[in-house]
């Protein structure tokens, strides 16, 4: 009987699947939560039918080839094949989708599904010296899935992942004949199977239970995410070259991460002294350890013109221990070709203290259960308040995008984020009042910012000279209070001083 109940929930999911990624794509324009009928898209369906058959049937028997290669030796049995798999030329109706909305990058799908086909399934047993066939008749089965498509990417399909579970417990009715009998007609084992499949099916995809099918290669749609913080204490530098006209230079240190596009941090700069002392401390934002390197850059600061360069060095991340100092006193050199023999000239050495401090996992898993709207639960086992109140962490937030907003002379709307005298702009998007900008600024901070806010403006700017080029289209002050209690928030906000304008914006707090 589990072998039967798996079965037909992967009949079920292997024509669900196909569906629920045809629907993405068709209705993707749909953003709000509605109700749609769909007797086009069934028309469209009838029409595709044959060639769904076969390739939901191909996939059906690569899906059941490892399963049914775990029965054999078992019970005596030397062989389950397909004697006959079609689906039939009945296709499946869909009687109505709602299309949700959630605050996340994914679109939510909720279709009503029946199916009244006439497959021609036949299973093939052979146990010992016997050849038993396994029929199925007759099937009906009414679904009410949930298909998430996500993450939303900018890559064809435009999704990573289709997620599929059950709102409810699905309605299966079937025959079954055995040896050409119909075993249903057995007093009491028709009511018996039903009741097995349904606690079956509704135990493997019952919601929040789902099946997850990747569609991209996660590879080329990952977007990394800080994982730490790099610390760097520049100390001092030795015997630099000489630069000026007077004999000496005025030295000061340019630091960058690869793989950022941030500006790169410098140091103070010592008026002619070849043998300068800095102790100056930074913070670099860390995505991937393992493979980014830290680049050091001596320059000679000059009033006018370029700024010479008096040697540089590279550290991967991967040299150190999270957490433990680890100091580096180097050669400074011209180039990065180490084994360059014209470059023989010494320039000098940095001397560098570096420590990598990882953000705490529980810090970085605080997002709880989400249901497919993008609401959250409660979380049990949240870190406590001391824990979580407490020590350095980054905040990053993500500006999305906005609706609805409207200026009276132009719509070219850029947002502006605004906390603790610092600012940051997304770019402009040109004639829209739906503009989507999906920029991120992060500030890494030396406490929780449990009693602050951070101001938000929609500006529009005019692309022509103009005396009033700037308008604000509206803003907002979103307390952070409940972005350290929960780790993350994913909000849309409506915009003051602006008539129907909403801003949607994602928060996040990582400590180390």
């Amino acid at each position: 009987m589990g072998l039967l109940s798996t079965l037909l929930g992967i009949f079920g999911f292997g024509i669900g699947v196909p569906f629920g990624i045809l629907v993405g794509f068709l209705l993707f324009i749909y953003s709000k939560p509605k109700t749609v009928k769909v007797d086009w898209f069934n028309k469209f369906v009838t029409d595709m039918w044959p060639y769904l058959d076969k390739a939901i049937c191909a996939r059906i028997r690569s899906m059941t080839e490892t399963m049914f290669a775990e029965y054999i030796g078992k019970f005596q049995i030397e062989a389950i094949e397909f004697d006959n798999l079609s689906l039939g030329t009945l296709p499946p109706e869909i009687h109505g989708l709602k299309v949700c909305e959630t605050n996340e990058k994914e679109l939510v799908l909720e279709p009503a599904v029946r199916w009244a086909g006439n497959p021609n399934i036949v299973l093939v047993l052979k146990l010992l010296s016997f050849r038993i066939t396994v029929q199925l008749v007759d099937l009906q089965i009414f679904v009410a899935p949930r298909i998430t498509l996500k993450p939303l990417v900018p890559t064809i399909p435009c999704f990573a992942t289709v997620a599929v579970s059950l709102l409810e417990k699905p309605d299966v009715d079937f025959g079954m004949s055995i040896l050409g009998g119909d075993i249903m007609a057995i007093p009491g084992l028709y009511q018996f199977v039903q009741k097995t499949i349904k606690r079956q099916v509704a135990s493997l995809y019952l919601w929040p239970q789902t099946l997850e099918i990747p569609i991209l290669d996660p590879a080329t749609v990952a977007v990394k995410k800080p994982v730490g913080i790099l610390h760097v204490k520049v100390v001092r530098a030795q015997k630099l070259l000489k630069k000026d006209i007077l004999g000496t230079s005025d030295p000061y240190v340019k630091l960058k991460l690869t793989g950022e596009r941030l500006p790169a941090k410098k140091t103070t700069i010592k008026k002619r002294n070849l043998n300068p002392e800095w102790n100056e401390k930074f913070k670099l934002i860390v995505k991937d350890p393992q493979s980014q390197v830290l680049q050091l850059k001596v320059f000679d600061w000059d009033k006018v013109g370029a700024h010479d360069k008096l040697g540089m060095q590279f550290i991967p991340l991967k040299l150190l221990t999270p957490y433990e100092t680890k100091e580096f006193n180097l050669n400074l050199l011209k180039h990065t070709k180490v084994n360059d023999p014209e470059d023989t000239k010494q320039r000098g050495k940095i001397v560098v203290e570096l420590t990598y401090a990882p953000f705490r996992e529980d810090s970085m898993n605080l997002d709880g259960v989400q249901d497919g709207y993008g609401r959250k639960e409660s979380g049990l086992d949240r870190p406590s308040d001391s824990e979580v109140f407490s020590g350095a962490g980054l905040l990053s937030v993500m500006v999305q995008g906005a609706e609805d907003v409207e200026g009276e002379r132009h719509n070219n709307p850029y947002a502006v984020v605004l906390f603790r005298g610092e600012t940051k702009k997304t770019k402009m998007i040109k004639r829209t009042r739906d503009p989507l900008w999906n920029e991120e600024f992060q500030f890494m901070l030396e406490e929780p910012p449990l009693n602050e806010k951070i101001h938000i403006e929609v500006i529009s700017k005019r692309t022509g000279i103009s005396f009033r080029s700037k308008e604000c289209l509206g803003n907002v002050d979103i307390n952070l209070a409940d972005v350290v209690h929960n780790g993350r928030i994913n909000q849309k906000y409506h915009l003051i001083n602006s008539k129907n304008g909403v801003i949607h914006v994602e928060i996040r707090w990582t400590t180390v």
